[in-house]
């Protein structure tokens, strides 16, 4: 056992226990331990069903979080995580590191990469931890590696304390010239004169930053994909999965109970956060056809970032500066501003267009400046090149997939996933909702569809369950007759088996009948919505016909 297990005690076999217990209700729950022999003594990764597939569909940038070291976390707790289609933060594994030795940390990405189904991401965001880069060095290659900004920044504020206590400018100019920077050669300006301005280019702290420059300034990394759409600020306050549930106070006992809890919130806000997107229209502001075309296809929360860039064109119009063949070239800026234009490449007869300050690129939304010119050039929707399916309301469909088409898409072992099945029921029952309420007509269809579900699932239900009992009463005859015909004297020890048998089948029954009253519950809460519906249109009803009669 590690010197971090011995600390933390029986916490780490409770883990494992819940693990094993999770792996066994549903095959799609990955695990593994590092050094695996049956024994608790290496590092532990997890990701569960939901966390695979979320993978599938969002796993084009990630970010390791082992942030727990600088936190003085109390349990070696690590994260995989990402950003859904709400731009919500979403689980891709999770892992306790009481090991972290640069072949541990290989393990733990070749690991979760083995849970991943080995689909690498396009670019991956860590600490600076010189042992983390170099694993994600050997272990994606290919993948963008990013150094997490707000680490830099935390550490330089602490490293250069007596600068920010003396020059009180320090931190601001110090933001300006890392975040406000638009290009490289801005950058290189701004830094040199801040260096010399606070007489700081000497500063060995400061040099080994500016030489890691290309991997934590955001102007060098504008050409590969993170998915940055949200302001400095909720990337830094909210933009972490498990806020507010594991910190520095955290005990190995509590981690399980508090990682449930932040799975159960964030699935919780992204049900939410679907309904606003399918069910209200939001404000739009222009006329513009592509804007009404952006409303219909992303998320609330991508299509408001959409709309500010779309609305921002009024403001930044396209001045023709080179024509050659099929290529327009076109300088954008804002009133005022023509010494910050950027430059628009746009291809007439393929409908693209190539921005230099790179904003699709890198966050996948299309920058005001491509729109600007797309307005010029009288293109009135967006081409479907600039369209990120993961940006929209129907990331994880295909376009008008029914249920079976979606299940199909899902990897093989996640069709005995209960969680899958779980979330995957309740959304198709949220939607169910949502048409059945429409009118009378629709309610009582969907209703009549409700109830005669509810019989089939109960027939099922009790199908399988006399089936599985049966089957385990013969295997468990067989098993008896078996024993006894290996040793007949030992009648006590037969006895012993057959108890413990009634004893397994017992469970497994209550088990079976736990799974139906969660499903009947789910059932009965859809049809309790549907008569509050239904009661909310008759008045509805009941007040146009009193309207009328006035």
């Amino acid at each position: 056992m590690t010197s971090g297990q011995r600390i933390l005690g029986g916490g780490v076999q409770h883990v494992l226990d819940y693990l094993r217990r999770m792996q066994a209700e549903s095959p799609a729950f990955f695990y593994a331990v590092q050094g695996d022999n049956g024994s608790s003594n290496g590092n532990i990764f997890w990701a569960d069903a939901a966390a695979r597939m979320n993978y599938h569909y969002f796993g084009d940038s990630i970010k390791l979080d082992t942030s727990y070291r600088a936190n003085g976390y109390r349990v070696p707790f690590a994260t995989f995580t990402g950003l859904n289609h709400h731009a919500q933060p979403v689980l891709f594994g999770c892992a306790l590191l009481f090991n972290e030795s640069e072949d541990s940390l290989v393990w733990l990405l070749q690991t979760w990469l083995q849970a991943m189904s080995g689909q690498t991401p396009v670019s991956i965001t860590t600490d600076t931890d010189h042992l983390i880069q170099m694993a994600v060095a050997h272990v994606l290659p290919e993948t963008h590696h990013r150094l997490c900004k707000w680490s830099i920044i935390r550490e330089t504020k602490e490293k250069l304390t007596h600068v920010c206590q003396a020059h009180p400018t320090f931190e601001t100019e110090f933001m300006k010239c890392v975040n406000g920077s638009e290009t490289i050669e801005e950058f290189e300006f701004q830094w040199k004169s801040f260096l010399e301005r606070y007489y700081l280019t000497d500063n060995e702290y400061l040099q080994s930053i500016y030489s890691a420059r290309r991997h934590w300034v955001p102007v060098f990394m504008r050409e590969t994909f993170f998915g940055d759409i949200l302001s400095d600020e909720e990337n830094d306050a909210k933009n972490t999965f498990f806020n507010g549930y594991v910190d520095a106070t955290t005990s190995i006992q509590l981690l399980i109970k508090q990682y449930e809890k932040a799975l159960t919130l964030w699935h919780e806000k992204e049900l939410k956060a679907d309904l606003d997107s399918t069910n209200t229209t939001p404000v739009l502001k222009t006329p513009s056809p592509m804007e009404k075309q952006a409303a219909n296809l992303y998320t609330r929360k991508v299509f408001i970032k959409f709309q500010e860039e779309l609305v921002e064109t009024l403001a930044n119009p396209a001045t023709k500066i080179d024509e050659s063949g099929t290529i327009t070239t076109y300088h954008v800026a804002k009133f005022g501003e023509e010494h910050k234009a950027h430059t628009v490449r746009f291809n007439t007869f393929e409908l693209t267009a190539n921005c230099s300050c790179l904003m699709f690129e890198f966050s996948g939304i299309i920058c005001r400046h491509v729109l600007s010119v797309f307005r010029a050039k009288n293109v009135l929707t967006l081409p479907s090149q600039y369209i990120l399916k993961r940006w929209t309301i129907n990331a994880k469909t295909g376009s008008g997939s029914t249920v079976e088409e979606h299940r199909l898409e899902l990897p093989t072992n996640s069709q005995e996933s209960l969680t899958m099945r779980r979330n995957s029921l309740r959304q198709e029952a949220i939607k169910f909702v949502e048409e059945g309420a429409k009118s009378i007509h629709h309610y009582n269809i969907a209703v009549n569809a409700l109830k005669e579900a509810a019989k089939k699932v109960a027939a099922a239900k009790k199908k399988n369950a006399d089936k599985t009992l049966v089957n385990n009463l013969v295997n468990g005859c067989n098993q008896v007759v078996d024993q006894g015909d290996i040793d007949l004297a030992d009648s006590g020890q037969s006895k012993e088996e057959k108890e413990q048998k009634i004893r397994q089948l017992t469970a497994e029954l209550e088990s079976v009948n736990q799974q139906a009253e969660v499903y009947r519950a789910n059932l009965l809460a859809v049809l309790k919505d549907m008569e509050e519906e239904k009661l909310k249109l008759s008045v509805k009803v009941q007040n146009a016909r009193l309207s009328l009669k006035e």
